[in-house]
């Protein structure tokens, strides 16, 4: 194997592998050999989801079809005549499109961080055991689940539900234009919130409550399940693009579960963080959990694993924010960087960092930032401190759940753009979660992991190559008093306000 991560063709073995993902802020493409190393050049379509102080959160599903499109015309013509064995794909999770009877979409893509549906999820956790639920499907009664933005477009938009003939995400849709197959991945369906979880098929009687139909709900396919292409359709895609004319199309994946495999958490033995606009917690297990804790969502994602953790709906969004708002940006980043490695200091303001609202681990969607401790005398970057001290309790909170099912993890692998582009944030989520933290500083780690996932099934038995990761940062446990307090305080702060 070649001593580089990264290979030029002539180097790679194959089978070859095209990965798409489809996140918030771009959709992005790349192609990976047999041991799972990129090949080439990424390719790259930026975007941004519509949004508005409504709660709205929304993007135009067409828009990211040409997108994946003009990314599978960049990579394959680079392929020369290469062939591909698998094109995969990974979107941004817990999202939700309406098709009429001739697959026309009657709605924008709604993202998981629209939040219009808030008034339904209230009549939802009167109507239903949130408890019971969670045990069902893995997941609570939350803006970013199918269930209450069903109900609120139901009530808005009745006249979108009265033609409605499909529901799919955001995946599904991209894969039914391309392919012509109707399909969802297992994660994909489990962020939905409709799945059951012990038995990897639709919930009939919560698609029930719903108030939509399992026969309007796409065919699930598990991890190992390529897709079937009409041969008509086949022979149109081999011909626009005669590299993939063998190649094996893969249900969407969800980008949390790419993103675990990516750095390289792929079993009990490490969690797997993602510190990006958003960010996530979670451990990939082989055993499905009997009974979750109240603040973990537990997905299922194949025939023979599930996806147990917990999301941030502000990591980078809350940086950014603090970043602008505190004028940060405009000081030297030497004297940035020295705030956020010195010694934690009591004057720091606590920072709860709900900027979009919570989901993970008290669910509280209308939940705001919320700042204790800002004094007259409170400095930009003491605040700017506090807000990523703030991230990492929140991942803390997360981490003390994980462990009361998965005890093993004592090793934590983080990747995102955060993770690179503020890097002290690690050493303070390794105090604050006294957790021996890694970074993976492999370029788009998500990317990767969908092409792993992929070539489980295209290449199986080859040995894959190793991620490329930083130096390991240890706890430093005389600072254990001063985040035990804070942690304590976060949660104190918490419950007065939000419970």
């Amino acid at each position: 194997m070649a001593a580089d991560f990264e290979i030029e063709l002539k180097d790679a073995v194959p089978p070859l592998v095209l990965a798409l993902d489809v996140g918030s802020t771009a959709s992005r493409g790349m192609v990976y050999d047999a041991h799972g190393r990129p090949v080439g050049k990424r390719a790259k379509v930026s975007h941004s989801f519509t949004a508005a102080g409504d709660g709205t959160s929304e993007i135009d599903p067409d828009q990211i079809v040409e997108e994946v499109e003009t990314l599978i015309d960049k990579l394959t013509a680079a392929l020369e005549d290469q062939p591909v064995a698998g094109v995969a794909l990974d979107t941004f999770a817990s999202s939700l499109l309406v098709l009429d009877a001739d697959g026309a979409p009657l709605t924008p893509c709604f993202t998981y961080a629209d939040s219009r549906c808030a008034r339904q999820v209230i009549e939802l956790r009167e109507e239903l055991s949130e408890e019971a639920l969670q045990q069902r499907t893995g997941t609570r009664v939350h803006n970013s689940y199918w269930p209450a933005r069903l109900r609120w477009l139901a009530q808005d938009r009745p006249e979108v539900m009265e033609r409605a003939d499909r529901f799919l995400s955001m995946g599904d849709y991209i894969l039914l234009k391309l392919t012509g197959t109707l399909a969802t991945g297992t994660s994909t369906a489990a962020w939905t919130g409709l799945l059951d979880r012990h038995t990897a098929d639709w919930y009939a009687e919560l698609v029930e409550i719903a108030g939509i139909s399992t026969d309007q709900l796409p065919p699930i396919r598990h991890l190992d399940q390529p897709l079937e292409i009409a041969p008509k359709r086949a022979a149109k895609l081999a011909k626009r693009w005669p590299v993939l004319a063998d190649a094996k199309w893969f249900a969407p994946v969800t980008d949390g579960l790419a993103a675990n495999v990516g750095v390289g958490a792929v079993d009990e033995t490490t969690m797997g963080a993602s510190c990006s606009t958003s960010g996530a917690l979670r451990v990939l297990v082989r055993e499905m959990p009997e009974e979750l804790p109240p603040g973990l969502w537990c997905y299922r994602v194949s025939h023979d694993r599930a996806l147990l953790g917990g999301a941030l709906n502000d990591v980078g969004r809350a940086l950014s924010w603090a970043e602008v708002t505190l004028a940060v940006d405009q000081l030297e980043e030497d004297e940035l960087s020295e705030a956020l490695t010195e010694e934690p200091h009591e004057t720091t303001p606590l920072v709860l960092p709900f900027f979009t609202g919570e989901r993970s681990t008290g669910w509280a969607s209308d939940a705001r930032a919320v700042m204790v401790g800002v004094g007259a005398g409170s400095a930009p970057v003491e605040v700017y401190r506090g807000v990523v001290e703030g991230i990492a309790l929140a991942y803390a909170r997360i981490a003390r759940e994980l462990r009361q099912v998965v005890p093993q993890p004592e090793k934590l692998y983080v990747g995102g753009g955060v993770a690179t582009g503020r890097p002290e944030l690690l050493q303070v989520m390794a105090d604050a979660m006294r957790t021996v933290v890694t970074p993976v500083t492999i370029k788009r780690s998500t990317l990767h992991g969908t092409a792993l996932l992929a070539l489980e099934t295209v290449a199986p038995g080859v040995r894959r190559a190793k991620p490329e990761r930083g130096s390991a940062l240890s706890p430093d446990y005389r600072r254990r008093p001063y985040y035990t307090e804070r942690f304590q305080r976060f949660e104190r702060v918490y419950e007065a306000l939000f419970t």
